[in-house]
């Protein structure tokens, strides 16, 4: 079962005289399905769950309790969320409860589909290119430019951003530095749709801006592809992320992340510090606190290092090596399986 959505299978699945193994995934925590007594007694529920350690909560009824407290094992979308959803900062009141469930509850990473998102075989970007001739992607910048009007500069950075343009994903503190970036040697280009507070900050400063930054406001998945193979940099500056996605993708396709250590971008990005870089490991640029500070500060370590293109190249290398495919993550979850039925 995945999200509030199902949370009454596992509890309902619980009633019966010999139920099923469970498995209840939480994509994020955030989304619980709270609804009224008046939903609660429509549904004609055992009245027994009508209480903390049922489906309850504060004077609500809460859907995603039904998986929580009956499922037989819980997971979550990666390592780092499974620890963070424990806390009072990520758990939204119900991080005591999955403090009493830690031993049943697993985070085990979200894959990705490279048979879609690899640029050696994308279909929707300018040129295909390969960790050996990853020197196409000049090609893909150079069109990624063209189609926002940005102009043809190959010597400094432009950084992409795809996604839902909510506080989650950190666009307010996009918006406050933007001021601040749109001073230094830097191009933008955004995809995404949201608030429309946050949609018109953007807009407003792309009309002020028209040499530095491009908008798109809206979901095209062809730019989103080209996006990913044409920006030198990925910014993700979430405020917190179960796994996140875009992140992986910008690995596969040699786009640095530039990344809030959080959820899973905590658990797919290796900031390019020195130590990190000579131990073949760095694949991105991380910052540690939701600030403008910490963002400003990801995002010039990043310039620091974008003129050194031998270092740059060793980094973009080793982030297109790295593998989030689904094949790790089902085997972690086949043997979960394996454990409830054996259980």
């Amino acid at each position: 079962c995945n999200d509030w959505q199902t949370g009454l299978v596992p509890a309902l699945l619980s009633k019966e005289i010999s139920p099923p193994g469970t498995v209840f995934t939480i994509h994020n925590l955030a989304y619980q399905g709270l609804f009224d007594r008046f939903a609660f007694d429509a549904l004609h529920l055992d009245p027994v769950w009508w209480a903390l350690d049922g489906l309850e909560f504060h004077g609500f009824f809460s859907f995603i309790k039904g998986g929580l407290v009956f499922a037989d094992q819980l997971t979550t979308v990666s390592p780092t969320y499974a620890e963070e959803i424990k806390t009072a900062e990520f758990g939204y009141g119900l991080e005591g409860l999955l403090t009493h469930r830690a031993d049943d509850l697993h985070g085990i990473l979200n894959g990705v589909d490279y048979s879609v998102w690899d640029p050696a075989q994308d279909e929707l970007i300018s040129k295909r290119y390969t960790t050996k001739t990853v020197r196409f992607k000049a090609e893909n910048k150079k069109a990624l430019q063209q189609h926002f009007e940005l102009p043809d500069e190959t010597d400094i950075p432009l950084i992409g951003m795809v996604g839902r343009l909510v506080e989650q994903k950190g666009v307010d503190l996009i918006l406050e530095a933007l001021p601040t970036l749109l001073e230094l040697p830097l191009q933008f280009a955004v995809v995404g749709s949201g608030a429309a507070h946050f949609e018109q900050g953007l807009v407003e400063l792309a009309r002020h801006h028209p040499d530095k930054l491009g908008v798109f406001i809206g979901y095209d998945e062809a730019l989103a592809h080209q996006v990913e193979a044409g920006a030198d940099l990925f910014l993700m500056p979430s405020r917190f992320e179960p796994c996140g996605l875009n992140q992986i993708y910008s690995l596969r396709y040699g786009t640095l992340p530039i990344v809030r250590r959080t959820g899973g971008l905590a658990d797919t990005v290796v900031h390019a510090g020195d130590a990190e870089r000579k131990a073949e490991q760095a694949t991105g640029f991380v910052f540690d606190h939701a600030s403008v500070e910490g963002l400003l500060w990801a995002i010039n370590e990043a310039l620091a290092l974008y003129p050194r293109p031998r270092l740059w190249r060793k980094v973009v290398q080793t982030a297109m090596a790295q593998n989030f495919s689904w094949e790790d993550s089902a085997h972690h979850y086949l043997a979960l399986y394996e454990d409830i039925l054996a259980g």
